[in-house]
């Protein structure tokens, strides 16, 4: 019944098997991946007619991880997988990103990849098995795919190069770095480091490469024993040679001229209006031309304008040499309420940054299959539709809004604060409000500057920047601070962070076949310069985190109490913490050590909420006249609270000078009183109002 067929080999020190032909055999290709005791099921299907009128490949990337793959029931009210998490969301970007550009150009039958985590060991890579389990699963399948594909993670420990390192071992590396490409070459890097330099970012990524390999071997192998029969493909390209040559004679000195036009928006109308004529004039010329056919015709037309021009005249669409920066024009305090801002400007791309500060209440809590973490900062980017001048959906971040968000957010990561440094938690949000090329890296130079103004005391400066790449056989052209059109017809997106010293972030996506080592180490040495006059730039309104918090910023301070005094503070059922909160308006986190940390919007509010915890906390001393309130009545005397909760006994003989017959003839529930502490007997406290009568006495 079952035709199965497994390969192994061993990656570092565990077995990596593929296996098919037990589940899913309705898909066009299912492999279940077995990485130590992980395993994922990945399967891949691809339609066999074009959606009329699509007119871009389809493709899709489902990472999947099931709570049931660590034996957990998932939280929350509702007892089940929902939407996915930013977790699954950016390895379904990362297995996407190496599988795409090796279908070939004009493909555009929808292909949908599920990778779903079955069981899960804690320890070996998910990210390297699933991109394992996806190439070999497209590899059999027949479909027209041009791998095999793999990838590797790469950690940096006490100077060595660590493969699929664990999470212990992570949380030691200077360096989590994800390289994924083909035998030929890398193809997709992703990467956040501890300010490292490019020489050992480049050695990672070549330590990266050599490891994958041998999954790529077994990949082929496999293929060649149980691959599907290859898609027969429509071959139109006589067609689109003919139409290309058609539209040339209508169109292309037309769109050379508007090429020429600097202003984005002047240039993009130009060239809509150039194209709609040329698309009339040929459907009148033969009405039946394929709708998409005669798009793909109009790119080409454009690619080769853009791309030879550089190629042979080093001529960019702007006017650029190929190294050179667009303008920089940075601001700090630009919004009057919030707790740090700033607006970034380079040329027409546009970020404008608001840092928010909270306490440990804020911090965002992360549910993986690990169990639950705690995330102090936090960097949302939001790409509105006009920051590029369209009208477009406005709702939940996308995918790409949220990888671009993270990578910023690595590109920080090491040049923020300890919590031991500095308690707050922090919500950095990325506003886009023009776009024209790498506002991702916009985003990072915005973020830095906005931190710095709120008085996030910042290591160092951060700065970034996307490279860029034309390539022609063996001609090739590297440009700094691409485009968005660069972008669009361009060979590479290679984006790369960091401080003055040492890049903290790397992300490289190719959409040819792979680049060589001598490309990537061009373009790195051209990112640093790039940097470095971003920084200087930047440098000019604030070289450094400011040396108070804006005043706009919530006040802190923290308190150390004996953990035997938490029960005290928090109180039965939540009752003091809650009452503190209420009347001074403060925040209150206690953690298990003991220490207290407590936020408030003024000075005043910090104040009340540190008095009433001091006063909880504090030890009564002997002979100290303190204020109370009589919180109960007996025939042998009254209980007074004081000191917050704490009660004490004023025995019926301390209540007077005088002899007094019944407890209620002096004091009456809810009475406020002035009591002397005049002996501890372990933690009952003797409390006396007749001392407090003669101390005034003999002061009178």
């Amino acid at each position: 019944m079952f035709k199965i067929k497994t390969k192994e080999i061993t990656l570092g020190n565990k077995k990596l098997s593929l296996e098919t032909g037990r589940i899913a055999r309705q898909a066009d290709g299912s492999i279940m991946v077995r990485y130590g005791d992980a395993q994922i099921l990945c399967t891949a299907v691809g339609a066999k007619q074009v959606k009329a009128g699509t007119d871009f490949f389809p493709l899709s990337v489902h990472y999947i991880e099931k709570m049931y793959a660590a034996g957990r029931i998932p939280g929350g009210y509702i007892k089940r997988e929902t939407k996915p998490s930013e977790g699954e969301v950016l390895t379904s970007r990362l297995i996407d990103r190496p599988i795409r550009p090796l279908f070939p150009a004009g493909f555009y039958n929808e292909v949908q990849i599920v990778c779903t985590v079955m069981s899960s060991d804690g320890e070996s890579d998910l990210c390297v098995a699933a991109m394992a389990g996806a190439s070999a699963a497209l590899s059999i399948s027949g479909m027209p795919f041009a791998g095999p594909v793999a990838c590797s993670r790469v950690g940096y420990i006490d100077g060595e190069y660590v493969l699929n390192p664990t999470p212990a071992q992570q949380e030691k590396s200077a360096l989590d770095l994800v390289v994924a490409g083909t035998k030929e070459g890398v193809l997709m890097v992703e990467s956040e480091a501890q300010e490292l330099s490019e020489e050992i970012m480049l050695g990672a990524v070549e330590f990266g490469k050599k490891s994958y390999l041998p999954i790529i071997d077994m990949i082929e192998s496999l293929q060649k024993e149980v691959g599907a029969k290859a898609w027969v493909m429509t071959d139109n390209s006589k067609d689109k040679d003919a139409l290309i040559k058609d539209c040339k004679k209508l169109c292309e000195k037309d769109l050379k001229a508007a090429y020429a036009l600097q202003d984005k928006q002047e240039r993009s109308q130009a060239i809509n209006a150039i194209k709609l004529k040329t698309t009339d004039a040929i459907l009148a010329k033969t009405p039946d031309t394929d709708a998409v056919l005669l798009a793909g015709a109009l790119k080409g037309i454009e690619a080769d304008i853009l791309r030879l021009d550089i190629l042979k005249n080093k001529k960019r669409i702007d006017g650029r040499g190929l190294k050179d920066v667009r303008k920089i024009t940075p601001e700090i305090g630009v919004l009057t309420r919030t707790h740090g801002s700033a607006l970034f400007t380079r040329g027409e791309t546009q970020a404008l940054v608001a840092i928010t500060l909270g306490t440990a209440q804020d911090e965002q809590t992360v549910d993986s299959l690990f169990g639950e973490s705690k995330q102090r900062f936090m960097l949302n980017y939001n790409f509105p539709p006009y920051s590029v001048g369209e009208c477009g959906r406005l709702g939940a971040p996308g995918r790409r809004e949220i990888g671009h968000g993270k990578l910023a957010m690595r590109a920080l990561n090491a040049m923020l604060p300890t919590r031991e440094e500095f308690g707050y938690s922090i919500r950095a949000v990325s506003e886009i409000t023009e776009s024209n090329g790498s506002s991702s890296m916009a985003t990072v130079c915005g973020t830095s500057l906005a931190l710095m103004d709120c008085g996030v005391p910042l290591k160092k400066p951060v700065a970034g920047i996307a490279m860029g790449l034309i390539k022609e056989k063996e001609d090739f052209a590297v440009l700094t601070d691409i485009l968005g059109d660069e972008d669009y017809l361009g060979d590479m997106d290679f984006k790369v962070a960091g401080t003055a010293d040492g890049v903290t972030a790397l992300q490289m996506d190719i959409k040819i076949t792979s680049i060589t080592h001598d490309i990537m180490t061009q373009a790195l040495a051209q990112a640093k310069d790039a940097r470095i006059h971003i920084l200087g730039e930047m440098n000019k309104v604030i070289k450094s985190s400011r040396s108070e918090l804006n005043d706009s910023a919530p006040k802190m301070t923290t308190i150390t109490i004996p953990k035997d005094k938490i029960r005290e503070v928090i109180g039965a059922g939540g009752k003091v913490i809650r009452d503190i909160c209420e009347k001074s308006g403060a925040k209150v986190d206690i953690d298990e050590s003991g220490t207290i940390t407590i936020a408030a919007a003024d000075q005043n509010s910090l104040n009340i909420a540190y008095d009433m915890i001091d006063a909880i906390t504090a030890e009564p001393e002997v002979g100290k006249i303190y204020s109370g309130k009589v919180m109960k009545t007996a025939e042998f005397g009254a209980f007074v609270a004081f000191m917050g909760p704490r009660e004490g006994l004023v025995h019926i003989s301390e209540l007077n000078n005088e002899r007094v017959a019944k407890v209620t003839d002096v004091v009456k529930e809810g009475d406020t009183v002035q009591v002397k502490v005049i002996g501890m007997d372990g933690n009952k406290v003797r409390l006396s109002m007749k001392a407090c009568l003669e101390t005034e006495a003999k002061s009178a």
